[in-house]
């Protein structure tokens, strides 16, 4: 059976459950645009992100970048960049 995690919203809001293995993936994908780039829209990082699994990812890919971004931001992996319009995403400092 395929591990799960429990995701976290950076609102407290709850989580949901989805496999490990799809979670590394999005998030790798996310990573990787972003220091790619500095700074991307979230409408830029999910085409990034899709333009990088679209072949050989198995689910919806922008539902899964949304899931896993309010992760890495509950997380502090990633944060947005304060009072940008339309949303800008940037990887933390470390």
């Amino acid at each position: 059976m395929d591990e799960k995690i429990l995701t976290l919203h950076p609102a407290g809001k709850s989580g949901v459950n989805i496999s490990r293995r799809k979670y590394d993936v999005i998030l790798n994908a996310i990573i990787e645009s972003l220091r790619a780039a500095d700074e991307l829209t979230f409408g830029e990082l999910t085409d990034a992100v899709r333009d990088k699994l679209q072949s050989s990812f198995d689910g919806s890919i922008s539902w899964y970048v949304t899931t896993v971004k309010l992760d890495a931001e509950a997380r502090g992996l990633i944060q947005r960049v304060p009072k940008s319009r339309p949303q800008r995403l940037r990887l933390a400092a470390d």
